[in-house]
């Protein structure tokens, strides 16, 4: 998820996507691991852009190869705890307009994304 959204956002902005990732992983309204979060249905565009989920595919590019490499680095950093201290579950960025985005509250603006936490669930 942190190399098909967000492999061209600074550092941060990859955190931010993977910590939206484990707020849902760790919230009862979502599933409970992180290939399900990430998997579950239309929850994240590049799972249903028609296009292969296999990010090992563009190893061959350099510059994509790095942009793994990044997104492999953070990823392991954020399941080992190392994380920016977010509460959002949802994010876009700013070239869509979501109809939940009128809805949740707006956490803050990390590169090309837009950040917003969901209520609670009641």
């Amino acid at each position: 998820a942190i190399f098909f959204e967000a492999r061209d956002q600074p550092i941060t902005g990859q955190l931010a996507v993977a910590s939206v990732v484990l707020n849902r992983v760790e919230s009862p309204r979502w599933p409970d691991n992180v290939c399900d979060v990430v998997f579950q249905t239309k929850q994240f565009s590049f799972t249903h852009d028609g296009k292969s989920d296999n990010y090992r595919k563009y190893a061959g590019n350099k510059t994509e190869g790095q942009a793994i490499e990044v997104a492999e680095t953070i990823a392991q950093e954020v399941l080992d705890g190392n994380r920016l201290g977010l509460t959002s579950t949802h994010y876009h960025t700013v070239n869509v307009n979501p109809f939940w985005a009128k809805l949740y509250p707006f956490d803050g603006r990390v590169g090309d994304h837009l950040f917003y936490t969901a209520p609670a669930h009641k």
